[in-house]
């Protein structure tokens, strides 16, 4: 070797990169000046002989081996560090053409990035970690970066570098331990991994935590997506969800597994149709059956089908069993223009164990707890989220404004809320760590949950963030301001299981449960609640919906109206899950697609139209859902008629004349010449029944309106008489007696509670 080169040598550096263990590659690889022109370094094992070629020139500058593993150097004439390639010969005979990584330098992290970033406060750091296509002058690459603070060196490896560590070391941001590298010529569609070498000395491949694409299972590597290729086309979507008030609002969520809502025939060779299919057919069918929003269970990236996606390990890339990130996009576009909102279910309570993920990241107990009491699942076998790190908390609120911002999720349903906020939750005694004051509340999960919704409600968008949670925990969705947890809603796990289990019981001994039917508006306003019947609830031997009623066929299509009936009815948002709307027998099989053919017979073509009918019902009725979450929207007129299986209340709007009298009967029996009390005088019409013969029932109606008497009936003045059909609902439409008020020449009518204490005017005299 040139004497003057030797000289110029980092020995100690170059031993560093022969043996993979450099974390500042800057130092040595790429261009320096040095006294007598430009030093250019290269480490390329495998290369036989190596050049320089300076662009715009048509000299090259051969390269002299510095070490036999493939360290190459060459001196430069000249002061200013020119544009080059490197032109390389491989021991297998190959060549290539390359500009040097070690030459660019893009500044993409500020030292404010860094500091918020090291506070927990840069809801936009997926915009910097990850893999991000970009131009650096006129070279296109990519940018690669990734938080690994106590890793001993980190390499980015792929198919473009032989999945070798020692070819593109990264280089180390100190103070904010993140390691950052752009490759040129490395595209859209690359497939990479992290070498992560331990300060143990042992080699790890990593996926990468903030990937935006990842390969099919059961592959596991990151793959290079651009995310700024889409067109949107849901501005005025966007705009009107800004404004829009769902607590106020119809909303009739679809809750689907998008793997298993449909699959393509399987003589196509397909196991799953591609977002864009399943958004066209999903559109059509959802709004044909009126729901208002689809709630996707999670489609981030997982390895295991089984875990219906709740093990993530890819938190910002849709999953690729379904097509890529635009794909994905285009179905979010698709569903807002026609008007259907898209939830997603998200998962930050705990992520699985896979050496590929977050597990151990960087050799070190990174994003969860090291012990593991506090870190581990033992009933789930996952890990939990380390919540008082700020970088992982940095990690998780990102994630879930990611999905709001970059592919306009309308929601985010936080699933196992209450795995979070318990340090005790599905342990025993000795498998738990209390807190500082030496309770079970998980201090650190609170002030994240509060700290992510505080961050939502600032964006003034209109997504929701809602909750799953079965506890009693207060204030889940109580203002932060207040000591609330800050969620817009919150599932009703409580009425479900109340609720469920009374229907479980076959009529004749449902008096002695009547309190399960009733428990819920003790506390139905302590919350805003969803009423949730989901994939939960038809799977592990659970049986589906239909299939957990009592009796014969005939029975359990009968009780199942009635749950459909009283669930619409009952104050509170509504959730189903997907196929229940035509009531199969099986329980929910993500391997297979719903029983779709059952719609060719008529039990389960009626169960599904009943279900379209109660959804249009609904949205026809202001007093359905318009005070769902006030006080004022519901009232009690018998409740405690438990030998008969009956509830009577009433559902109010702000309007006082568009008042709903709801009859629920959860007995096979008919009762005739009922009589309930009503709030006022007037005619009481019959507009819903789920006995009806469209539905299945056995056509048990109120066909003609009925007047009110001044006959006191629970604790009413007034009074009617009416049939009560079996096994469901009915719904009657309140219209108070008129009265006409002389003022001068004008007459005014007026109508309401008011106006029904006042005498009949002549014309409106009361007819029997």
């Amino acid at each position: 070797m040139d004497g003057k080169l030797y000289d110029l040598m980092n020995w100690p550096r170059i031993e560093a990169l022969v043996y993979s263990e450099e974390d500042e590659p800057q130092e040595i690889l790429g261009p320096h000046k040095v006294a007598g022109g430009i030093l250019i370094q290269a480490f390329l094992p495998t290369a036989v002989k190596v050049s320089v070629k300076v662009k715009g020139s048509e000299k090259t500058y051969p390269m002299e081996q510095a070490d036999e593993n493939g360290f190459y150097a060459a001196l430069l004439p000249g002061r200013t560090i020119p544009e080059y390639t490197y032109q390389a010969e491989y021991d297998n005979g190959t060549s290539e053409e390359f500009f040097d990584p070690y030459a660019f330098a893009p500044k993409v992290f500020t030292k404010s990035d860094e500091d918020k970033f090291s506070a927990g406060i840069h809801y936009t750091i997926y915009e910097k970690l990850g893999a991000h296509p970009m131009t650096v002058g006129e070279t296109e690459g990519t940018y690669f970066a990734v938080w690994a603070p106590n890793a001993a060196r980190v390499s980015v490896v792929g198919d473009f570098n032989l999945w070798d560590g020692r070819r593109h070391p990264m280089r180390r941001i100190r103070e904010a331990g993140i390691f950052e590298l752009f490759i040129p010529g490395v595209g859209v569609g690359e497939n990479y991994k992290y070498e992560i070498k331990t300060r143990s000395r042992l080699p790890m491949l990593k996926a990468d935590p903030y990937a935006n694409g990842a390969e099919l299972r059961p592959n596991t590597a990151s793959v290079v997506r651009d995310l700024n290729t889409f067109t949107w086309t849901d501005k005025a979507w966007m705009e009107q969800r800004k404004k829009a008030d769902y607590k106020k609002s119809p909303m009739l969520i679809y809750e689907l597994h998008l793997g298993s809502w449909k699959k393509p025939d399987p003589e196509s060779g397909r196991e799953f149709y591609n977002y864009r299919e399943i958004a066209e057919e999903l559109a059509c069918y959802v709004k044909e059956m009126g729901y208002t929003h689809v709630e996707l269970m999670p489609v981030m990236e997982h390895p295991l089908d089984a875990s219906w996606g709740y093990q993530v390990t890819g938190y910002y890339a849709p999953t690729a069993r379904y097509g890529t990130p635009e794909d994905f996009m285009y179905f979010m576009d698709y569903m807002h223009s026609q008007g259907i909102g898209v939830i997603l279910d998200w998962v930050p309570a705990h992520f699985p164990r896979d050496t590929f993920g977050l597990s151990a990241f960087d050799g070190t107990c990174l994003y969860e707890h090291w012990d593991p009491r506090q870190g581990s699942h033992p009933h789930w076998g996952t890990l939990i989220y380390n919540y008082g790190r700020p970088q992982v908390k940095n990690f998780l609120i990102a994630n879930a404004l990611f999905w709001t911002r970059v592919y306009h999720a309308d929601g985010i349903r936080m699933d196992a809320v209450a795995s979070m906020l318990y340090l005790d939750y599905g342990k025993n005694d000795g498998e738990w760590v209390a807190n500082i004051y030496g309770g079970k509340e998980n201090l650190e999960a609170v002030e994240f949950l509060k700290h992510l919704n505080s961050i939502f409600k600032k964006q003034k968008d209109g997504a929701l963030l809602i909750a799953e949670e079965s506890t009693a925990w207060p204030k889940i969705t109580g203002a932060v301001e207040e000591e609330g947890l800050g969620f817009d809603f919150k599932w009703n796990m409580g009425w479900m299981n109340d609720f469920m289990g009374y229907m479980h019981y076959d009529p004749v001994f449902r008096a002695y449960h009547h309190g399960e039917l009733t428990f819920s508006m003790i506390y139905a306003y302590s919350e805003n609640f969803i009423l949730s019947l989901s994939h939960d609830e038809v799977v592990h031997g659970k049986a589906s919906l239909v299939g957990k009623m009592p009796g014969d066929r005939d029975s359990q299509l009968n009780n199942l109206r009635a749950v459909y009936g009283y669930m619409m009815a009952h104050p509170g948002k509504k959730l189903l899950f997907m196929g229940q709307e035509f009531a199969p027998f099986e329980e929910w099989n993500e391997n297979v697609g719903l029983e779709w053919d059952l719609l060719q017979y008529q039990d389960h073509g009626n169960m599904q139209n009943y279900v379209k009918a109660l959804n249009q019902f609904l949205k026809e009725h202001p007093a359905l859902y318009e005070q769902d979450h006030e006080p004022e929207g519901f009232e009690w007129i018998n409740n405690i008629s438990a030998n008969e299986n009956m509830l009577v209340f009433l559902r109010k709007a702000r309007k006082a004349k568009e008042t709903l009298l709801v009859v629920c009967n959860f007995s096979p029996l008919v009762y005739e010449k009922h009589k309930i009390g009503v709030p006022f005088e007037g005619r009481y019409k019959e507009i819903f029944n789920s006995d009806s013969e469209l539905f299945g029932g056995s056509d048990v109606r109120n066909k003609r309106a009925k007047l009110s008497k001044k006959s006191e009936c629970d604790g009413r003045k007034n009074s009617i008489e009416i049939t009560v059909p079996p096994m469901g609902i009915a719904v009657f439409a309140c219209t108070p007696e008129k009265i006409q008020v002389k003022k001068g020449k004008a007459a005014k009518e007026e109508t309401g509670p008011k106006a029904a204490k006042g005498k009949p005017a002549p014309s409106e005299k009361p007819r029997e």
